[in-house]
């Protein structure tokens, strides 16, 4: 899951530092076609670390977070995209989804080798 998310967020980040709107939106693009590659994978892994009585709750919850978060982001990102600091939101972003990630994969491995 981490090994396809984390390039996804680095290209995230790397958009408003590409010289021309060619190469940001080539960026962009192929961040998108490899950004949604962890959705199978997540889903599997909440399921895998919760007991079985807990798991719709804990898929719901997971996917409102996901949409909350979603939907208020732009309140934050339009001011800051229509001024001068335009690339602020595609670096926090960025930099908040490999933070992350690497949490996750972090907390994986710990899990994981508890289990043995």
């Amino acid at each position: 899951m981490v090994f396809t998310h984390l390039p996804s967020n680095v290209l995230l980040l790397l958009v408003p530092f590409m010289p021309n709107l060619t190469l940001a939106i080539t960026v962009l693009l192929l961040r998108f076609s490899i950004s949604q590659m962890d959705v199978p994978t997540r889903q599997s892994y909440i399921i895998a670390v919760v007991d079985s009585p807990e798991r719709t709750a804990a898929v719901g919850i997971t996917r409102v977070a996901r949409t909350t978060g979603a939907a208020l982001v732009p309140i934050l990102a339009v001011p800051l995209v229509s001024g001068t600091l335009d690339w602020v939101p595609f670096v926090v972003a960025g930099v908040l989804k490999v933070i992350y990630d690497l949490l996750l994969l972090r907390n994986f491995r710990m899990t994981s080798t508890a289990d043995r």
